[in-house]
């Protein structure tokens, strides 16, 4: 198990997805800021005087972490990034999800989201958590073949594929319960 857990071929799909993730997520929210700040402001943990600045800041962050994580020299900081963003995302959910407030977009797909908060949504970010862990590892010191780099994109494009699976999923569950239940 640990020499399937250091494959850097692992290690750099699971940062490559993570880079995807967080890069998509952000031009999904600054390509309509406005609908994104109006959702920040729907969560009520800031004042609305700071809403429009985080509205700004929380992508650039991701951004910021996406980027970095595309590069071995900055993974590190990129990896730091990346728990902040799901931290925030996270507690984010999580407390509104115990105040009862789950009727708002969480915000997470740009104006085209609609995904209603549930508790599905933490536990996609703790899924992310562990791919963050995988993608920390150092990986062992075998050098990379031009197979490699072939395995690396498809695996990207395969658990992007199932990430985005996941998040059309969670958007559907509350339609879903509604077919079932016949309202």
């Amino acid at each position: 198990m640990d020499a399937f857990m250091t494959d850097p071929v692992l290690a750099r799909s699971c940062g490559a997805l993570l880079a995807v993730v967080l890069l998509t997520g952000a031009w999904q929210k600054l390509r309509d800021l406005a609908v994104f700040r109006a959702q920040v402001e729907l969560y009520r943990l800031l004042p609305e005087v700071l809403a429009g600045g985080f509205a700004l800041a929380f992508p650039v962050l991701e951004v910021a972490a996406g980027t970095a994580l595309l590069f071995e020299a900055s993974r590190g900081i990129g990896l730091a990034l990346t728990l902040v963003v799901l931290g925030v995302s996270t507690a984010g959910v999580v407390i509104n999800l115990l105040r009862g407030h789950t009727a708002i977009d969480c915000g997470c797909g740009g104006a085209e989201g609609h995904t209603e908060l549930s508790w599905a949504l933490p536990a996609r970010n703790a899924v992310l958590l562990a791919v963050a862990i995988v993608a920390g590892q150092p990986g062992s010191d075998r050098a990379l073949m031009w197979i490699d780099y072939l395995s690396v994109a498809g695996a990207t494009l395969a658990l992007f594929a199932l990430y985005a699976t996941a998040n059309q999923l969670i958007a559907n569950q509350p339609r879903l319960a509604q077919l079932r239940s016949g309202s």
